[in-house]
């Protein structure tokens, strides 16, 4: 198991006295982080969480699981943000992009709840017909939006597929330990609990119930996944200079130089849901006070036939975070062929990953050298050890980052701006003095 930062093609970028002129600031973050004195401190469960998790709940997790694996053809998960980004990017990077195409003993897992389209709820319900389903719903209040219309719907499917008393068996909920519309109901209704820790955020939850339950539902080793957090939290505790540390730096340093968009990238599109859970970790904890890196992902080499126009030729915005995989999930060997129409024969005789690591080589030489810095993030292989480890990468370095930004990394205060208009838009009680305001200005 190992995760390292690769720095070399920075070297034309940052200058070694950079690094030494904000050791200071990531002193000063490491120490309001561990002694919790910062922004936020009321948010800080995440980081011993890999020593500190509930060890009853955990394995009551490998049980539900267990049980869902047996009782249904299909789950559904219900949550938004980070109540199904960890989930999803993390069953995604450990099995497929195609997981719910492979052959399985585990049950085909679709996420709802995370937008407000009808179309794709419906798509959804006759993917659902003539199967078993169980229906994990994930969220602390059990009021936002998105996600209890459609716990709504999929609450009336299985009660009237099963009736009451079996439906209750196949509802797992993951929310608040003692309160919340969604705690009341699950106590009233008789459903399975999980709890959604009081001091962690839903961006920084994925190694909760919130994440841990889908995952071991779909036959990831949830012990091998906190053994690598563990293995992170152990490694990027210390104010030295570590990987972890280090990457939060740079981050800072070049946004200092005018780099205000981070591209998250990779070549295998087996990452391509960790590049939207980075986004949601990153946007909602530096975009705010009118500061903040702006997070992209793209998957190469599928984005440098477009957005590698932009990265290469256009405004000097941005710079690359590359996860480069070492090796591959599988591979294939590159036969020639005795016609050689296509002009290929040059790329026989070897594996197809020595193909896309020239091209990963290729294009980290052609974007410096078009003067976009690139990190390098080294990471073993795609299994669940080295997940865990990266999870906890980015969440502590999201937090020292965001010390360093100077703004607090554990709030979401313009999340709330939409849901206001919204609300009073469809004619929510206690909105109505907006809703008139709000249509003139529609027009």
């Amino acid at each position: 198991m190992s995760l390292k930062l690769n720095t070399k093609y920075l070297e034309n970028f940052i200058g070694e006295h950079e690094y030494q002129a904000v050791a200071h600031q990531v002193t000063a973050a490491h120490k309001i982080l561990e002694d919790k004195s910062g922004l936020g401190n009321d948010f800080l469960g995440w980081v011993n969480l890999p020593t500190d998790y509930d060890k009853d709940e955990f394995e009551r997790i490998k049980a539900a699981a267990a049980r869902i694996k047996e009782k249904c053809d299909v789950l559904i998960v219900i949550g938004i943000g980070g109540s199904y980004l960890g989930a999803r990017a993390a069953i995604e990077f450990l099995k497929s992009s195609f997981y719910n195409n492979l052959k399985k003993d585990t049950p085909d897992i679709y996420f709802v709840g995370n937008n407000i389209s009808p179309a794709y709820l419906n798509e959804v319900l006759s993917i659902c017909e003539g199967r078993d389903v169980c229906v994990n719903v994930i969220s602390k209040s059990g009021t936002t939006t998105e996600p209890a219309l459609a716990f709504r719907i999929f609450k009336k499917l299985l009660e009237d597929k099963y009736g009451k008393e079996e439906a209750k068996t196949r509802i797992f909920a993951t929310t608040d330990k003692a309160k919340g519309t969604l705690k009341k109901l699950s106590d009233e209704e008789g459903y399975e609990t999980f709890v959604v820790p009081d001091d962690v955020g839903g961006r920084f939850s994925v190694l909760t119930a919130v994440g841990l339950l889908p995952i071991a539902a779909a036959g990831c080793d949830i012990d091998k996944l906190m053994a690598g957090a563990r293995e992170g939290q152990k490694k990027y505790s210390a104010d030295d200079g570590n990987d972890c540390y280090k990457y939060a730096a740079i981050r800072n340093i070049l946004y200092g130089k005018g780099k205000s968009v981070e591209m998250l990238v990779s070549y295998d599109p087996a990452f391509t849901m960790m590049g939207e859970w980075f986004k949601q970790l990153f946007a909602e904890s530096e975009g705010k006070d009118n500061k903040g890196i702006f997070p992209a992902a793209a998957t190469f080499s599928t984005d440098l036939h477009s957005l590698g126009q932009f990265i290469q030729d256009g405004s000097k915005i941005m710079f690359e975070t590359v996860m480069h995989i070492k090796t591959p999930q599988s591979d294939i060997f590159l036969e020639p062929d005795k016609d050689n129409l296509d002009g290929l024969n040059f790329l026989t005789n070897q594996n197809m990953s020595v193909v896309n690591e020239k091209a990963y080589q290729g294009t980290i030489l052609a974007h410096t050298e078009g003067g976009v810095p690139n990190i390098v993030i080294d990471v073993d292989k795609l299994d669940e050890e080295n997940l865990g480890e990266l999870i906890y990468f980015f969440e502590k370095a999201c937090a020292i980052s965001g010390y360093m930004l100077g703004v607090n990394p554990f709030n979401q205060p313009g999340v709330e701006s939409y849901k206001k208009n919204m609300f009073a838009l469809l004619g929510k009680p206690g909105y109505e003095s907006q809703k008139a305001d709000l249509e003139a200005k529609l027009g």
